[in-house]
């Protein structure tokens, strides 16, 4: 069953930073600089800790994993905002 996740990140260093974002794209829709959702299986949740495990530094860096329930039968997905209006975004993502 896949089951829907808020993933947000805090990675000390830009080279890691890159590579972060850039194996999150794989896995789900970048919703706000380091936060993204993602609908995954048990395997394919294992499968990203890892790779994030791989890359990050374990004493600087965070990856949170917010599980937001089932994926199936929670209908669409609303995002309301306060301040600026949310857009999706499609660029990626440019770490100066």
């Amino acid at each position: 069953m896949r089951r829907s996740y808020l993933i947000t990140y805090d990675i000390c260093d830009d080279k890691r930073l890159r590579k972060v974002f850039r194996l999150m794209k794989d896995y789900g829709d970048h919703l706000q600089y380091s936060v993204f959702e993602c609908q995954l299986n048990d395997s394919e949740l294992l499968q990203c800790r890892a790779e994030l495990g791989e890359i990050i530094n374990h004493h600087d860096d965070q990856v949170l994993f917010i599980d937001l329930g089932p994926s199936e039968g929670r209908g669409d997905r609303v995002i309301t905002s306060l301040g600026q209006a949310y857009s999706p975004v499609d660029a990626s993502c440019c770490v100066v």
